[in-house]
């Protein structure tokens, strides 16, 4: 009878957060549906490509940074289910991204393939957050158990270790895109070494 406990609990437990990651989606979702929504109505500012391009980056910045929130949170305070919607909160990174970089390419560049190359090689804040873009590319292509199953949990494991690599460009990318206060994109840069600081002591602490 003891050895059915955990599953019959694990069970219970999944039954009950059931609702989670389509609240979270839904969630996730709402920021893009009040900017189509204002986009419609004619109430986006003076310039709206900027606009645009200033809110799908902060979403993605924000979505990544909360991803990478979920397992600290667990070995900080014992929470298990942040765990169940890290993996939408990391797609919802690279779709914010990708929206970002579509209308970067499509609306403000008109689908200039040199000059966007030209702003990467000459604009270092463009450069990062590319770079961030790509590293982001790999994650979401190998986010299904089939990736895990095919690359072994180990690999895969190695591989979305990236994902801090792509937060540190991606807040980098938010401070030198600001001309002014950086205030804000130091809060995120400070969350994220926060939360880098708590992996590697855990990391060190499991080893010792």
């Amino acid at each position: 009878m003891a050895e059915l406990a955990v599953p019959i609990k694990q069970v219970r437990n999944d039954q009950r957060l059931s609702w989670l990651r389509p609240a979270v989606t839904a969630g996730l979702l709402v920021p893009l549906l009040v900017l189509f929504f204002r986009w419609r109505m004619g109430l986006l500012d003076a310039d709206p490509i900027a606009e645009a391009l200033n809110q799908f980056g902060l979403l993605a910045l924000v979505c990544l940074i909360a991803s990478l929130a979920c397992t600290p949170l667990k070995l900080l305070f014992g929470w298990t289910w942040p765990l169940r919607v890290r993996k939408e909160l990391g797609l919802f990174a690279f779709y914010y991204a990708l929206a970002h970089f579509t209308v970067y390419l499509v609306f403000d560049k008109n689908l200039a393939l040199g000059a966007a190359l030209d702003d990467v090689i000459k604009r270092k804040f463009i450069l990062v957050g590319f770079l961030a873009f790509l590293v982001l590319i790999p994650l979401a292509l190998t986010s299904t158990a089939a990736a895990i199953r095919r690359m072994g949990v180990q690999k895969w494991q190695r591989l979305h270790r990236l994902s801090y690599a792509a937060g540190i460009l991606g807040a980098l990318h938010f401070y030198w895109r600001v001309k002014s206060d950086v205030s804000e994109p130091l809060v995120y840069a400070g969350v994220l070494a926060l939360l880098m600081a708590v992996r590697l002591v855990y990391r060190k602490q499991s080893k010792g």
